[in-house]
């Protein structure tokens, strides 16, 4: 794994390297040694002469004062900026400073460099406080472009050293600082020629979806990636996880990126609006929304739907084994004293004849009692008789009218949209009367009024985000009309029978139901040990309490539950 002699750096998720970096400075750091660090911001630099220029005048420093040169740290940042410092929060440089501050590298080592600017072009307080953090552990900085040498002993002796490295700081900092702001005024110009339908060329700011290419003139889709990606919002709508999906993905044999992917990336990649066809760029705090630049793979409306069901993560299908169809979600809970109620199944125990769990192995929990949270009422019911009088009772066309009757869950949200409205509307005056107070004196702001404007503005923000995650499921609740009973009872009989593909369909439909459901262990009276008590909260508020048979799992219905 190490056997190469160069640790280059360039990618976050490398990690290889950084293993391989403390592996190799566990075995050099008793004795002093020369070590060689290039950084480039364009990766197409390290084609130069510089490189072997540099590998050249180490390997002659060394010599030259009888020190081994550590070709197994020959350490390269390659496409990282140090402008921005992430070479020294994604490369080689920030494991190697972190390697100083352990004590990992031996007093009296040398660091070489190209020049002070490969080390880094930050505001220069920063810059010199990393080049002093090397220098305090005794390590010298020699800069390959002009022979100069930085160590406690040269800076004493020569102290305009010191006022030199800051002086070439400053340049490095203002040169980085200016070709920033050029760069960020082009992206700008770039922005509103896209809005306004002047130009339609590529604009370089972040990275593009992986599964997009450029063809010179457009962005097109790469086909096989892009199914990928169609397979997996198909997979996630369908109620399964991101590992279940990223497995799922790994059998067949397709991938989003070219390589495997996480869940966590794989999260990430459903919320990006570039699905739509969307780039989303900031610059200098002003965000641009560049319609039409991708390829579009869902429509706004499916986009919008998708991040609903992101935002219900609960929803999803774990890792088990078997596809919980009530729990796991965070709507069911316990009766008697409000805890969550969790799955167990006991899947160690002898099975039935066709290897599915006994009955009376897979069960429901309340968390309150297993966890000494305060529940009261010991004990724990197997899960298949509440599955089934579930499944039984949606299916029946009018239970699930009497159930859903008066049942609206967009008037809960449209009341909330309209707080939230309100609070927005309210928050935008309170920032009107601050930006006006603010400019009607001629002296500088008080410390004051600019602190109340930055609150303002960061609730207008998190306001704004609520107000636009309640439209999102304003808009999935207006487009999703209620389970129908024909629904439940085309996909019982599968469920209760162990199909999972039939148990994720009825997971999705539990969610898409109900609100709530309370589960009463021991009976409604908490002393009945030959039935189960049940609680079904619709979406939109009603209700019904079910007294279950713990072994057939028969129910009769009571009258409309009062919670």
């Amino acid at each position: 794994m190490c056997s190469e002699s160069t640790v280059a750096f360039g990618h976050p998720s490398d990690t290889t390297p950084i293993l391989c970096f403390f592996f190799i400075l566990d075995r050099a750091m008793s004795q002093p040694r020369v070590y060689s660090y290039l950084r480039f911001s364009d990766p197409r630099q390290s084609s130069g002469d510089s490189s072997a220029r540099q590998a050249e005048y180490a390997r002659r420093w060394a010599a030259e004062r009888g020190l081994v040169l550590d070709d197994a740290l020959s350490m390269r940042d390659e496409g990282l900026s140090a402008y921005h410092q992430r070479h020294v929060s994604r490369g080689a440089l920030g494991v190697f400073l972190a390697a100083v501050d352990d004590g990992h590298i031996a007093a009296g080592s040398v660091l070489i460099v190209e020049g002070l600017d490969r080390l880094s072009r930050a505001e220069p307080i920063q810059a010199q406080a990393q080049l002093a953090q090397i220098i305090n552990a005794g390590i010298t900085v020699v800069t390959a472009s002009d022979g100069r040498e930085y160590n406690r002993e040269s800076l004493k002796a020569q102290p305009m050293d010191l006022v030199y490295s800051l002086l070439v700081m400053i340049r490095a900092h203002e040169e980085s600082d200016t070709k920033s702001k050029r760069v960020r005024a082009a992206i700008r110009r770039q922005c509103e020629g896209w809005l306004a339908g002047t130009y339609r060329g590529a604009v370089r700011n972040g990275s593009d979806p992986a599964w997009v290419r450029w063809t010179g003139s457009a962005f097109e889709l790469i086909p096989e990636r892009a199914e990928a990606i169609r397979m997996a919002i198909g997979l996630f709508r369908q109620g399964n996880g991101a590992v279940r999906i990223a497995r799922e993905m790994t059998a067949r044999g397709v991938s989003i990126t070219g390589g495997p992917i996480g869940a966590p990336a794989l999260y990430k990649t459903l919320r990006v609006p570039a699905l739509m066809g969307v780039k989303r760029i900031e610059v200098d705090g002003e965000a641009y929304a560049l319609a039409g630049y991708y390829p579009a793979l869902l429509t706004p409306a499916e986009f919008d739907e998708l991040q609903h069901l992101v935002g219900q993560r609960k929803r999803r299908r774990g890792r088990g084994e078997i596809t919980a169809m009530v729990t796991g979600m965070g709507i069911t809970f316990c009766g008697y004293c409000g805890s969550a109620v969790a799955a167990q199944n006991l899947m160690t125990r002898p099975r039935k004849a066709d290897g599915t769990p006994q009955d009376g192995h897979r069960r429901l929990i309340c968390n309150g009692h297993s966890h000494g949270a305060g529940c009261d009422v010991p004990g724990s019911c197997s899960v298949v008789p509440v599955e089934r009088a579930i499944l039984t009772y949606c299916s029946d066309q009018i239970n699930l009218t009497a159930l859903m009757a008066g049942s609206d869950p967009a008037q809960g949200l449209r009341a909330a949209l309209a707080t939230t409205r309100a609070q927005i509307a309210e928050v935008e005056k309170q920032i009107e009367r601050v930006t006006d107070a603010m400019l009607a004196d001629d002296g500088p702001a008080p410390i004051a009024f600019a602190r109340k404007a930055r609150d303002l503005e960061s609730q207008l923000a998190t306001l704004t985000t609520e107000a636009t995650a309640t439209e999102r499921e304003l808009a999935h609740a207006a487009g999703v009309d209620a389970p129908a009973a024909a629904s439940w009872a085309a996909l019982a009989e599968a469920a209760l029978a162990m199909d999972e593909p039939a148990r994720q369909t009825v997971r999705q439909l539990v969610a898409d139901t109900f609100e709530r459901i309370a589960v009463y262990a021991r009976g409604f009276t908490s002393a009945d040990r030959n039935t189960i008590g049940l609680v079904l909260v619709a979406k939109g508020g009603g209700s019904r309490a079910l007294i279950v048979d713990r072994r057939s799992g028969a129910w009769r219905a009571q009258s409309d539950a009062q919670l």
